[in-house]
């Protein structure tokens, strides 16, 4: 395919590429193309004033732009043809009476050139196969002989003016190699506005970590559901971790206070001989045990604290903490030290025991 003369689209120079696609040559460029339409301008202009240059036509004719050419650089097909007839080449269109008296088959041609639109391309034969060298497309498009016909048929359909170029074409090195061997195209050319589309995409899937059409191994973007789901999620745990804390708290100063009510109790039965104690506590029910702790507790609550009390009392203060001021670090602190202290008391009860 790189044998294959083929421009590509620049501007609206379309009708120069094709030009050129047919010959398989740079022949014609843009200023020779202006140079054929203000000939043909000129000409058009001498052929109204035959009638007088006062009369009403050739006054609209003079204020009108020019048919042959435009500032975006179409030229007509009277341009065209003008350029080829300086190689001997004439067009015919493909569907008129007189082609179509010919009973010409299209595979025995040597070329097409196709408009719509004001957009010129060209068909062509080089070698033994077929090539669609539109300039929009990113490289020669192979046609088979069995396409052709179909192909021209769909063109029309669609709207385009197909014409047969006549003539000897001007030798080139494709059609010469292309005699020899012949082509396979696997995968047809995109036009290029689809193959810019296509690098843009790349572009844009690499900026978001994809390669082509594969992704990298980053871990897949959190959609804003999941997201909202996750944050959900996680400060429902926080806010178990906290109640779970404070439970804790609570339960530790419970604990204390119980442990802070025992030793206290143990003490002074500590100050009974032992076989009153055994006796009085063979004889109390767990009931009356309870009974008794509750009004120790009472009378407890009732007395002024010194010091000393308060040091071994922590626990049981931490109830009325808000009007202490304590906080529940110190209460926490507090029932810990008097956790200890009572383990510490029963341990010396036991021994004196």
């Amino acid at each position: 395919m790189e044998v294959i003369f083929h421009e590509k689209q620049e501007g609206s120079l379309c009708a120069q590429h094709c030009l050129n696609n047919l010959l398989q040559g740079e022949y014609f460029s843009a200023v020779d193309l202006s140079s054929i339409a203000m000939q043909l301008d000129e000409q058009e202009r001498m052929r109204m004033a035959e009638g007088g240059l006062a009369t009403e036509d050739y006054r609209t004719f003079m204020q009108q732009p020019s048919g042959n050419m435009d500032d975006s650089g179409f030229f007509s097909i009277q341009v065209i043809s003008d350029a080829l007839g300086v190689w001997g080449l004439e067009l015919i269109l493909f569907n008129s009476r007189e082609y179509r008296n010919r009973g010409i088959n299209p595979i025995n041609e040597r070329a097409f050139i196709g408009n719509y639109k004001e957009h010129w391309f060209t068909v062509r034969k080089l070698g033994k196969q077929w090539f669609n060298l539109n300039s929009l497309l990113t490289g020669p498009e192979l046609i088979s002989d069995t396409y052709l016909a179909l192909f021209l048929a769909q063109l029309q359909q669609e709207g385009y003016s197909i014409f047969v170029v006549k003539g000897d074409l001007p030798e080139c090195e494709a059609d010469q190699l292309l005699q020899m061997v012949q082509v396979h195209q696997s995968q047809r050319p995109r036009l290029i506005g689809e193959d810019a589309a296509a690098r843009d995409q790349r572009v844009q899937r690499s900026e978001a970590g994809i390669d082509g059409d594969q992704l990298y191994d980053s871990p897949a973007v959190m959609d804003e559901d999941e997201e909202n789901l996750q944050k959900a999620l996680a400060l429902s745990r926080q806010q178990i971790d906290m109640e779970d804390e404070e439970a804790d708290l609570r339960r530790a100063i419970q604990l204390s206070m119980q442990g802070g009510h025992q030793s206290e109790f143990t003490e002074s039965l500590s100050n009974t001989p032992q076989s009153s104690r055994n006796r009085e506590t063979e004889q109390l029910t767990s009931e009356e045990l309870r009974q008794k702790r509750q009004a120790y507790y009472e009378k407890f609550k009732m007395e002024p604290l010194s010091s000393e009390g308060l040091k071994r009392t922590t626990n049981a203060q931490t109830v009325d903490s808000e009007d202490n001021g304590l906080s529940e670090e110190d209460m926490l602190k507090a029932a810990t030290k008097t956790s200890v202290d009572t383990g510490e008391q029963c341990s010396k009860s036991a021994d004196g025991n």
